[in-house]
C-alpha cells in the first residue's frame, strides 16, 4: 500500500507532509489573466512538476521537493499511473496518515501535461494578504477558500525558511490535524524560533514554531479574519472546508474524471481536545 510503502507505515511523517505539499504546488500553476491575454494558462493540477522537473524545480518556490518528485515519478511509471494522478493520489493517502483529517476525494484520469507550469504562480511566504489572495483569485480560488487550504500547515514543518531550525513546525501540534494552526495564528509573535533574519517569517508566540509572514497576513487581513476565526472555532467547519477546497485544487483544469475516492484510507481521529481560542494576548 502506498500509505505504507512510501510514507514511513502510515505515519504523518515528512513524506507524507512532502506529498501534501506537492498537491499545492503542481495544481495551483494555473492562471485566468495569463489565458485572457492568450498565452499558456497553466494545466492546474497535471502533473507537470514531475514530467517537467528539470524546469519546475529550477523555481526556489519548490525548494524541498525534489525527494517526493523522484519517488512519485517511480511509482507512476512502475504502475502506468499519469503524474497528476499520483500525486493527488499521494496527497490524500499522506493527509490521511495524520489523525483528525478529513477523507479527501480522489479523481483519475488525469492527462499528461502539455507544458510547464508557467513561472511565478506559486505563492511566497513573503507575500503580502493583498499579492497572496490576488494570486489565489487568479488561480479560481475565494479568499475564504485560500484560508481552507492554509489548513494544510496544520501538519507542515520548514526546512528552507531558516536552516538553522530544520523541521521547525507551524503550530505545536504537527502530527495532528487540527484547528490549533488557526488557533496559534491568534496569539501575540513575541520570539523567533532561530535566527529570524529571513522576510518569509514573522515573530511566533511559541519558540518551538515559526510562523509564516504570509499566514500571519492572511489571519489579520480585513476580507479572511472572520473566516479565520470561525474556522478556529469549528474543527468540524475547518476539515469540510478544506475537504470541499482541495477537490476544488485538485480538479482544476480537468473534466470528465473518474471518482476513485474508495480507495482512500480514513485518518484515525485526533486523540487530543479541540484548539481553544487564546483569551489573552492575542494579535
Amino acid at each position: 500500500m502506498l500509505s505504507y510503502d512510501r510514507f514511513g507505515e502510515g505515519k504523518c511523517n515528512d513524506q507524507a507532509r512532502e506529498a501534501i505539499r506537492l498537491t499545492f504546488h503542481d495544481a495551483v500553476g494555473r492562471s485566468h489573466a495569463l489565458k485572457s491575454s492568450g498565452a499558456f494558462e497553466g494545466g492546474g493540477a497535471d502533473g507537470s512538476i514531475i514530467w517537467f522537473a528539470n524546469v519546475e524545480l529550477a523555481d526556489p518556490a519548490n525548494d524541498g521537493l525534489e525527494d517526493i518528485v523522484l519517488a512519485l515519478k517511480d511509482v507512476a511509471d512502475n504502475h502506468n499511473v499519469s503524474y497528476g494522478d499520483i500525486i493527488q493520489f499521494a496527497g490524500a493517502v499522506g493527509l490521511s496518515n495524520c489523525p483528525g483529517s478529513p477523507r479527501l476525494a480522489f479523481y483519475a484520469g488525469r492527462p499528461d501535461p502539455v507544458a510547464p507550469s508557467p513561472s511565478g504562480l506559486i505563492p511566497s511566504p513573503t507575500d503580502s494578504a493583498d499579492v497572496l489572495l490576488a494570486r489565489m483569485s487568479d488561480a479560481g480560488f475565494t479568499a475564504e477558500e485560500t484560508v481552507a487550504l492554509l489548513a494544510a500547515h496544520s501538519v507542515a514543518r520548514q526546512k528552507t525558511i531558516d536552516p538553522s531550525v530544520p523541521n521547525m513546525p507551524l503550530d505545536s501540534t504537527p502530527e495532528v490535524f487540527d484547528t490549533q494552526f488557526y488557533t496559534e495564528m491568534l496569539l501575540k509573535g513575541t520570539c523567533y524560533p532561530g535566527r529570524g533574519r529571513s522576510a518569509a517569517e514573522v515573530k511566533s508566540p511559541l519558540k518551538s514554531t515559526m510562523r509564516l509572514a504570509s499566514d500571519a497576513a492572511v489571519a489579520q487581513h480585513a476580507s479572511t479574519a472572520g473566516t479565520w476565526r470561525a474556522l478556529a472555532d469549528n474543527p468540524g467547519a475547518m476539515q469540510t472546508a478544506f475537504r470541499e477546497a482541495m477537490q476544488k485544487l485538485a480538479t482544476q483544469g480537468h473534466t470528465n474524471l473518474t471518482d476513485c475516492s474508495s480507495v482512500i484510507p480514513t485518518a484515525a481521529p485526533a486523540m487530543r481536545p479541540p484548539a481553544a481560542r487564546p483569551s489573552a494576548n492575542t494579535q
